[in-house]
């Protein structure tokens, strides 16, 4: 079945988009590595994060409250969900089925793996089948975990507890979710682990494990935790998701006389290397700071259309904006002259290989993008078509398609829509919000 969108005059409007995915998925498995409650205020309630929830309880957590809202994109809020967590050292022996969850895939083996005794089996969906694991693998393994996997990379993914030491891991690529994971590992491991990155990735599982007590030390691009018995924290915010906002964002700049305005977005600078490329082309982007929420800064974004140019996106800007790096080319589509994205082989590893299925989608639309081993070359033409998109299960992409067809001139077929709800269950109906000019609230 295939969701249509059509071109539209302009989008005017506020929104608050759903909460943080990164920071929901995080803040789940530091509260349920913890002792007692942590209540955790404005947890995304969407595909991914519910199986996060259910993968703490079938470890032996307890999960209460939340509520979801009411109201357009509502559905997305929960509000004062509570945890109570088993102890780092309390998890009980289980098989997890992490649904389509890479987050959590490569998140959890870390604080299963340093447990003294205990099996583990981690398995999803179809997708998350091909979602390679060896990143995680080999470094756990130089701790001295026990681990096995399909064709030695891929789920499932089997973790037998055992003593781990405390490692310095110099990562070939920038990755939050393998930092992430081998810092939940030294939290169980003997002796000091240091995770040194090549390029800058988010923070959040470091200011979220600092807030709940472990001895965390950045320098430079290394980050280094020591071994800790417990972990405690009464209360997470998670502010709103950058990466659903960005497709707001994006869809304001293209449509011409579009005025939209996001509330309440987190603004962590590992996260928001989108808005520094955009502003590049030309974008007219106004970004209002409005304190911390959390501990993670948050404000207020303005869009608003904008004529714009090619640019190079490569290095240090790359795992600041990947998840947004398929918008940068959307954008680029309506761009005058070529714009250039490299460095960004991470992208064949997402839900689906973005790289590819941005480049087939964009080119079923009239666009003119060619593809490298590590990103992709999209010639601007100062507009796309239409026609018609194949999610291919990726939220993502069903978004990008959305986005596409209001700024089209012939309107975009999304095959798979439904793929959003993964990340942004309210998506359609906040966009349908911002087209009568109205306030969307996820």
């Amino acid at each position: 079945m295939a969701t249509r969108f059509e071109p539209v005059g302009a989008l005017r409007g506020t929104l608050r988009p759903p909460p943080d995915k990164s920071i929901s998925h995080r803040a789940a498995l530091i509260a349920a590595m913890g002792e007692g409650e942590t209540t955790i205020e404005g947890y995304l309630d969407a595909a991914d994060t519910r199986s996060t929830l259910a993968a703490i309880q079938t470890l032996g957590a307890s999960v209460s409250g939340g509520d979801p809202g009411t109201g357009a994109g509502q559905g997305a809020v929960k509000r004062e969900l509570r945890i109570r967590g088993v102890g780092m050292r309390g998890p009980q022996e289980a098989g997890i089925d992490v649904g389509n969850a890479g987050t959590l895939l490569r998140l959890l083996p870390g604080w299963l793996a340093g447990q003294e005794t205990g099996a583990w089996t981690l398995d999803g969906d179809a997708s998350i089948r091909r979602r390679p694991v060896d990143r995680i693998v080999e470094p756990l393994r130089e701790m001295g975990a026990e681990l096995s996997c399909r064709e030695g990379r891929l789920p499932p993914l089997e973790v037998s507890g055992s003593p781990l030491r405390g490692i310095t891991y110099e990562m070939p690529i920038a990755s939050a979710q393998v930092k992430s994971c081998l810092l939940f590992a030294g939290l169980l491991a003997e002796g000091e682990t240091k995770v040194i990155e090549p390029l800058s990735s988010r923070d959040h599982s470091e200011r979220m494990l600092a807030a709940a007590g472990a001895e965390i030390q950045r320098d430079g691009q290394a980050v280094a935790v020591q071994p800790v018995g417990r972990l405690e924290i009464d209360r997470i915010v998670v502010p709103a998701d950058f990466s659903s906002a960005a497709f707001f964002i994006v869809a304001a700049l293209l449509v011409e006389g579009s005025d939209v305005g996001i509330d309440d977005v987190g603004l962590n600078p590992t996260r928001t290397g989108l808005i520094d490329v955009l502003k590049r082309m030309g974008a007219q982007i106004e970004v209002e700071p409005g304190g911390e929420e959390g501990g993670e800064p948050i404000g207020t974004l303005v869009a608003r259309s904008s004529k714009l140019r090619g640019t190079e996106v490569g290095g240090a800007e790359v795992p600041l904006a990947i998840d947004e790096l398929p918008l940068v080319a959307l954008a680029a589509c309506f761009a005058e002259g070529t714009t250039t994205i490299r460095d960004a082989a991470e992208l064949r590893r997402k839900e689906s290989d973005r790289i590819e299925t941005v480049a087939t989608a964009l080119n079923a639309l009239g666009g003119k993008v060619e593809t490298t081993a590590d990103g992709m070359a999209i010639e601007g033409t100062g507009g796309l078509r239409g026609g018609s998109v194949n999610a291919a299960g990726d939220h993502r992409i069903a978004m990008l398609g959305a986005v596409a067809g209001l700024a089209s001139k012939e309107g975009v077929e999304v095959h798979g829509m439904d793929a959003a709800a993964v990340s942004y269950p309210g998506f359609e109906a906040d966009l349908a919000a911002l087209l009568g000019g109205g306030t969307g609230t996820s």
